[in-house]
């Protein structure tokens, strides 16, 4: 048999050091030493052979519209959402388009293939969700893309907010509930909401994706009641908290207790390290808080959790660049989560995890799934976190979408080599 496609001595995420045999959009093999013919054989040398990267929290709409209609000064997320309140009013089909496509060649090229984009509902003409869709269906043939419905200025806040979700997601093809409770006007129409949203995602079969306690008030508990209405409606593993820094401030007697509802209630979690570390404690002077949710701890209760990336040069974060490496980066610093198996942890947060999150089939790299994949100039995950190095090689479907060429630095020091290309670490504990 002749493959389309056959990549040598990769070496997968396990350690194991393997070739890839590609035919139409499927692995036919995956082995040590496929002695075979193929159309385009692709020596790996030991290159990182990784499942693709998911980010299951993002802002699509908003992505790449730093500066519009001015910056956010504060850094703070209230701000931001100020900002984006105003950016709402003058934005274009073509232009949220426009944005959100660049974005995904962002992506592709940093080997991204499946995106959870939290689409703002608050406007009546529901421009962002159908700019979307029609962005959804162009980048179907490489990459997957969920639509949240999300009413970013409050379920209640917002008089049309709730119509509008309604209409999002039962003729415009939204596929997730979403929900933002700390920023409605009171704390019980906030646990108000979030019954709703529940009500209306189980009436209609959909998981939930909810803005949670997005917030330094410890008294901010509004998973709880997330977690509730999971149990509750039969929810279980059909529901999202993302952000939840509210947990950082929290006692740490009712913090335990709250992590083991969410266990119960098998909610899955979503940190965005890059953002909150900015937006969260804004208010504090010293010591400041992190920001961030109990990473640890929720694993060590077996919750299902993820790293997102959330903004990139949007209202409220003013760098980025596709690179969920970078989030996993921040991820691993903030929640000093540093021994082997939690580096290797947090690459997986940023893959198989947050696959898991989104409910992703046929991910994963294995005899008759799907050929998406990324090579990486790494050795392992926790060098690829190190490095963050260049993606060598993105698969999507079985066809390259993306590829560069290994890349060194010249040197001109008096007694010393030439170049360095040799970041790599020989062995890893």
């Amino acid at each position: 048999m002749v493959f389309d496609l056959l990549l040598r001595g990769g070496r997968l995420c396990n350690g194991k050091q393997v070739d890839i045999a590609i035919t139409s959009d499927k692995i036919l093999e995956i082995k040590p030493h496929i002695k075979a013919a193929a159309h385009e054989i692709i020596e790996c040398d030991g290159c990182l052979v990784s499942p693709p990267f998911v980010d299951p929290h993002f802002h699509m709409d908003a992505t790449l519209s730093r500066g519009l209609p001015r910056v956010n000064r504060s850094g703070t997320l209230l701000e931001g959402i100020q900002l984006w309140g105003e950016l709402k009013t003058m934005l274009t089909f073509d232009a949220v388009k426009e944005r959100a496509l660049a974005y995904c060649d962002w992506a592709a090229a940093m080997g991204i293939l499946a995106i959870r984009t939290h689409v703002d509902i608050s406007d009546p003409r529901l421009l962002t969700v159908d700019a979307l869709k029609e962005v959804q269906s162009e980048i179907k043939p490489y990459m997957d893309l969920q639509l949240v419905a999300f009413p970013q200025d409050g379920l209640y806040r917002s008089p049309s907010a709730r119509e509008n979700l309604i209409r999002a997601l039962d003729n415009k093809g939204c596929e997730v509930v979403g929900g933002i409770p700390h920023f409605e006007r009171t704390m019980q129409a906030g646990a108000d909401s979030v019954v709703d949203l529940c009500e209306i995602a189980s009436e209609r079969g959909l998981p939930v994706d909810m803005h949670c306690d997005e917030t330094d008030d410890p008294m901010s508990r509004h998973i709880e009641t997330l977690a509730q209405e999971s149990v509750r409606l039969g929810l279980h593993g059909k529901v999202t908290g993302s952000h939840l820094t509210s947990m950082h401030s929290m006692d740490n007697y009712y913090a335990q207790k709250l992590l083991s509802l969410i266990a119960e209630a098998e909610v899955s979690v979503i940190s965005n390290p890059i953002v909150n570390i900015i937006v969260q404690g804004q208010y504090d002077t010293y010591p400041k808080r992190r920001g961030l949710t109990r990473v640890p701890e929720m694993i060590d209760h077996g919750i299902t959790v993820g790293w997102g990336q959330d903004c990139v040069l949007d209202p409220w974060y003013p760098l980025g660049s596709a690179d969920m490496l970078d989030v996993a980066f921040m991820g691993l610093h903030l929640a000093q989560m540093t021994s082997s198996d939690a580096m290797r942890r947090c690459f997986d947060m940023i893959t198989v995890e947050n696959a898991k999150i989104m409910g992703l089939e046929s991910y994963g790299l294995q005899k008759d799934g799907r050929a998406d994949l990324v090579v990486l100039d790494a050795a392992d995950p926790i060098e690829a976190i190190r490095l963050r190095p260049d993606r060598l090689l993105v698969i999507s479907r079985g066809r390259i979408i993306a590829r560069k060429e290994r890349t060194k630095s010249q040197l001109t020091l008096p007694g010393r080599k030439k170049s360095v290309d040799d970041w790599h670490t020989k062995e890893l504990p």
